[in-house]
This record gives C-alpha cells, structure tokens and sequence, in this order.
C-alpha cells in the first residue's frame, strides 16, 4: 500500500512539474513574440515637411501606401498643393497610385488618395470617394492649418520616409 501512495504522489508531483515547465515555456514563447515586431504590427510613418516644419504620418495599410513607400524608398517626393474649399490642400502626385476607394468621412489630418494620382491633405472635413493613406499624428485642428498653410496656394510639400529631407 505505502508503495502504491508512493507512486501515486510521484505521479502527481511529476503532473505539477510537466504543466509548469509547460505555462513557464508558454510564457516564454509569447514574452519572445511580443518582443520580435512583425509587419503585421509594425507601424509605416512618412513624414511631410513644409515652410522647413515636419509632421509624421502613420499611414493606412493598404496597396496605394505600399506603392508609395516604395517610390518614397527611392527618394522624397515634392509636389506644389493649393488650398480648396476651405477644408483642404491638394494637388496631383506626378505619378499614380493604386486605388481602394471608399466612402470616407474626411477629419482634420487626414491624407487622403484622389483620382489614384492626386494627393489631399485635410484641415477641415469632407465626405467623398477616397483611398485613406494616413493622419498626421499629433496635431490640433488649428495647428493642422498653420502648418498646412490653409488659404495659401503654390506651397511645396515633401513627402519623405524619413525625419530630414
């Protein structure tokens, strides 16, 4: 009998070590995932830079901002914008872009793919047919139209991947 409860509690003690190797390799496992990034986690940004000032842009994940990164990864791109209707800046890219257009309830910030070769960057709202390609991280409304140069026409905007241009 006493070799019997023996082997009982062995068998027991050896069950709580195997699930705790096991929990202890789990937890290892996703401390290890979540430190390696991924593309499905990583963030793209782009910066644009006007009148000398930079913004960053996290942009939307989707074939028109792949495309454009990939022309970005070449070098910046500049292009003239003219303000509009009193709520945004646009102007065509020299280039096209793939489209994935729907129906976009435009806010402040946001940078927007019209016509697949036309870019517009909002200070105010608009709803359209557009393909999102980002939003200008941490800007106010008001600060959004100073930088952005709202009302101006002729201003040169660059679109980069990195900080510097």
């Amino acid at each position: 009998m006493e070799t019997k409860e023996m082997t009982k509690t062995a068998f027991i003690h050896r069950l709580i070590m195997l699930v705790t190797a096991l929990v202890i390799i789990s937890c290892s496992s996703d401390e290890t995932q979540a430190q390696t990034p991924n593309d499905e986690t990583m963030t793209q940004k782009m910066y644009i830079t006007i009148g000398g000032k930079t913004a960053s842009v996290t942009l939307a994940d989707n074939s028109a901002t792949q495309a454009l990164v990939e022309k970005l990864q070449q070098a910046p791109v500049t292009v003239t914008l003219n303000s509009s209707g009193g709520f945004e800046i646009w102007g065509p890219l020299g280039f096209s872009l793939p489209t994935s257009n729907e129906r976009i309830n435009a806010q402040p910030g946001d940078v927007i793919l019209y016509s697949g070769d036309n870019i517009c960057i909002f200070y105010g709202t608009n709803s359209w047919t557009y393909t999102r390609l980002g939003k200008i991280d941490n800007l106010t409304a008001s600060e959004l139209t100073t930088f952005l140069k709202a009302g101006e026409n002729n201003i040169s905007v660059t679109l980069s991947l990195s900080r510097t241009t």
